[in-house]
């Protein structure tokens, strides 16, 4: 489980929480928003980043410069089995 850090639970009204060293903070690239979860014994805190954010922006572009092509454009095309075995 990497480099651990002891910390203490302290009181904040009436709940509980911790503080997370800058360090860790940093490493996690944890924001000012998070999700936390419970997976066992444990607390699972992670950011909320999406990981396809800008994907639209990026899709804008593509198409702008008709770099939006089929890679694969062979498999688009139905095949003897396609039109004779599939079943719809």
């Amino acid at each position: 489980m990497g480099n651990a850090i002891k910390t203490r639970i302290i009181k904040i009204g009436n709940s509980r929480g911790i503080r997370i060293p800058k360090v860790l903070l940093a490493q996690a690239k944890l924001g000012d928003e998070i999700e936390m979860e419970i997976k066992g014994d444990n607390l699972i805190i992670h950011s909320l980043q999406n990981p396809r954010k800008g994907w639209d922006e990026q899709f804008v572009e593509m198409a702008r410069r008709c770099d939006d092509r089929l890679l694969d454009s062979e498999a688009a095309i139905p095949s003897s089995w396609d039109k004779d075995e599939w079943e719809w």
